[in-house]
């Protein structure tokens, strides 16, 4: 920006879904106190978590594993509802559901080494002829470059992690308790934030099941697609927060129009018009992308050593 005069604009979505927004405006209200401890579960469904075992994704050394590519949009969250940065990480996980050594384990027979195949297919297979987009995308194109986006889940080379436990703790005192699971059958997440004065929690379903027909996998037809790629319509999401003494109550959360409940109308405009005076600080910044991307990276570290990470120690630039 210095050497240009330019500016990069750096956004996460989950920020502007209307459900995140609210547990930042409950946590920044003060109505819970201040945060002692937040856990964190997200779980990935059968379609959507196996597709990042099919594709590059599955190499961690050219992906940095989930926790690189898809948790740092969780870790986003956090550091954001608390208006905090992380200072010490420790985590421990591994590939314990895909994989050949886990179909050996389990007694699946043998699998061809890619979806796109005629005959019978599992429900983990997938076929790129039955989509018009993928095929032209990935299937037409394999003759210029040899990527397959179609590989066999529990095939061998696959060094990404499936099951992942991190605990992070932050400046401000709070510490993070977060996992993450890409076999559910069910897809969606849930936070917990305890507070000197009480707790929040939100609870969301992004897809209630993936069903198979004909050996395929397929969204549940009472939801109506929303994403392109392993999403659909959120079908349910809920807000409560009870204070200490007192019952729980549900705090409403608006729907808008378009994407993630209608917060992609309003990260467009922070990108294309210029970021807005937010109360709830959505617009982010390099500083956030490096606090999200930290966690990851001090979690990979741990995992590999066995041992607590310090963004200090890696010289991850944490601060303005």
């Amino acid at each position: 920006m210095k050497r240009t005069g330019r500016s990069v604009v750096v956004t996460f979505n989950y920020r502007y879904s209307p459900r995140n927004s609210e547990l930042k405006r409950v946590i920044a209200s003060g109505e819970i106190g201040d945060v002692l401890s937040v856990t964190f579960e997200w779980v990935l469904d059968t379609a959507h978590g196996a597709d990042y075992f099919r594709r590059w994704h599955r190499e961690k050394d050219k992906s940095g594993g989930l926790l690189i590519h898809k948790s740092s949009h969780h870790f986003d969250l956090v550091n954001w509802w608390l208006a905090d940065a992380p200072t010490r990480v420790f985590a421990s996980g591994g590939t314990r559901f895909y994989g050949a050594e886990n179909a050996d384990k389990r007694g699946l027979a043998p699998r061809p080494k890619r979806g796109t195949h005629d005959g019978e297919h599992s429900p983990f297979e997938l076929d790129l002829r039955t989509d018009p987009r993928l095929k032209e995308l990935y299937l037409d194109q394999e003759q210029y470059d040899g990527y397959l986006r179609d590989k066999d889940v529990f095939d061998t080379g696959i060094t990404a992690e499936d099951n992942m436990a991190v605990i992070a703790d932050y400046r401000g005192g709070a510490t993070l308790s977060y996992a993450l699971n890409a076999h559910a059958p069910w897809e969606g997440y849930h936070v917990a934030v305890n507070g000197t004065l009480g707790r929040a929690e939100l609870e969301v379903v992004e897809r209630v099941a993936v069903l198979v027909d004909n050996g395929s996998p397929i969204v549940d037809p009472s939801f109506v697609a929303d994403h392109s790629e392993g999403g659909s319509r959120v079908r349910s999401d809920r807000l409560i927060v009870q204070k200490h003494w007192e019952v729980a109550h549900e705090i409403p959360i608006p729907e808008g129009e378009g994407g993630h409940g209608g917060g992609d109308e309003l990260l467009l405009s922070d990108v294309f018009v210029g970021p807005s005076d937010d109360p709830l600080g959505r617009p982010s910044d390099w500083v956030d992308g490096m606090r999200a991307i930290a966690i990851g990276i001090c979690a990979n570290i741990s995992m590999a050593e066995g041992r607590a990470v310090t963004p200090a120690e890696l010289a991850l630039p944490l601060d303005r």
